[in-house]
């Protein structure tokens, strides 16, 4: 059983920065990439970042390049998202998702059960 656990959640005001985490726990052989996508009330999940976990390459939503830094640790097979600048349109529901090999198979869709985000005006 894989799990995927998402701390750092919290309120910060317009402006202000808030750094996410995700570790990802359990038998899994490799990861691939590991991502952020995040949902408002009302509206469809939505991609934020990625990280390749081979090339360390990030891939970034446009309304976040500039503000967010996502980053990868092998070590703890962790992912982490610093949020800086942040404004109230940020404000959602934060998801952690991994690209995992679990048992020899390769999986896209394992998700951490979402961590809040409240940005103040």
């Amino acid at each position: 059983q894989v799990q995927l656990v998402e701390t750092g959640g919290g309120t910060a005001q317009a402006g202000g920065s808030l750094r996410l985490s995700c570790a990802a726990s359990g038998r899994l052989e490799r990861i691939g990439s590991m991502a952020w996508f995040r949902q408002a009330p009302g509206k469809e999940r939505e991609f934020v970042a990625r990280v390749n976990w081979i090339t360390r390459m990030p891939f970034y939503r446009d309304s976040v390049r500039g503000r967010f830094t996502i980053s990868g640790d092998s070590a703890n097979n962790s992912v982490h998202l610093q949020m800086n600048r942040l404004k109230t349109e940020d404000a959602a529901v934060y998801y952690c998702n991994a690209d995992l090999w679990v048992a020899g198979t390769r999986d896209q869709g394992y998700w951490g059960q979402g961590t809040q985000v409240t940005v103040s005006s």
